[in-house]
């Protein structure tokens, strides 16, 4: 296993560097801090099993077991974990045409995912076969700018959801990339897409303001960045809007060694992560705050299973 370590701290938090998992803080007499983990995927695309050894691209990497046994680890770890998904959880494998995304929610459900959101192929066996998967999914589907209000999957995704570890509100809403010319109109319905830099605006003030949230995370689907910039975009997004502290992108299986920092409208900095494809990383960000619950740092890592 290999981790690329990326780490980045405010002039604060400069004194209050994490060793092997044991505060600085606490061996000098300062209050320890909270520590707040996410664990991420995206674009998994089916990927079940590891890539076998005479894989051109991706040998012997991935494999949904050995991701359980990092995330297990973590979890121990770290009581304050979440793990979160940005989408396209569907095609790719056989899996998929088989099962129809059963074995995919069934799997993210006995690893306790806490939310995912939804990307284009997540619609490939249409919305009907999106919603019949549904009671396999022990996690929330967080999707904020599609109005499903006149399909079969009105009230069955939520635009935010709050979660609270060690008295730390984390906020966490998602996105999806415009679905017209991607997907076939016939299988998204009368699904409406809303512009989402004008959404996560709205969703980031409700969490930060509305809500109390300490930590503001986007699950997006919209991809890194293009070279247009008038398409949507993660870097887009960052730029354009505030109160967020994480973007967790996917949709372009962009590789990361680390997350990006991009300064929004504020001139705050905001983290921008993807990591790529198939199961074959797993994205792990630690946020660490004081006891005002104030961020002071935070760490990002690329681990590659």
């Amino acid at each position: 296993m290999k981790r690329r370590d990326f780490i980045q701290h405010t002039a604060a938090s400069t004194t209050l560097l994490s060793l092997g998992g044991l505060s600085l803080s606490s061996c000098i007499g300062i209050p320890p801090r909270k520590h707040i983990t996410i664990l991420h995927t995206n674009d998994v695309h089916s990927h079940i099993d590891i890539f076998p050894e005479d894989d051109p691209r991706n040998p012997g990497q991935g494999g949904i077991a050995r991701r359980a046994t990092l995330v297990e680890n973590i979890r121990k770890e770290n009581p304050g974990t979440l793990l979160l998904d940005a989408g396209d959880i569907f095609q790719g494998t056989p899996y998929f045409n088989y099962y129809g995304g059963e074995l995919e929610f069934k799997l993210m459900s006995m690893l306790k995912y806490d939310a995912a959101t939804i990307g284009n192929h997540d619609f490939d066996n249409g919305i009907d076969g999106l919603y019949a998967q549904l009671p396999h999914a022990d996690f929330d589907f967080l999707i904020a700018n599609y109005d499903f209000s006149n399909t079969i999957m009105d009230t069955h995704t939520r635009p935010y959801k709050v979660f609270e570890k060690d008295g730390v509100k984390i906020g966490v809403f998602g996105l999806g990339i415009r679905l017209k010319g991607l997907v076939n109109d016939n299988l998204y319905k009368e699904t409406r897409y809303l512009d989402p830099v004008e959404i996560a605006q709205d969703m980031s003030t409700v969490l930060r303001e509305k809500e109390g949230c300490h930590i503001v995370i986007c699950l997006s689907h919209l991809g890194y960045k293009y070279k247009n910039p008038d398409i949507p975009s993660d870097v887009n997004l960052a730029e354009n809007t505030e109160n967020i502290d994480l973007i967790i992108g996917g949709h372009t299986h962009t590789f990361m060694d680390r997350p990006a920092i991009h300064q929004n409208r504020k001139g705050e900095q905001v983290l921008v992560n993807q990591v790529g494809c198939f199961g074959i990383n797993l994205g792990r960000i630690d946020f660490y705050l004081d006891h005002k619950n104030d961020l002071v740092g935070q760490n990002g890592t690329s681990i590659v299973v």
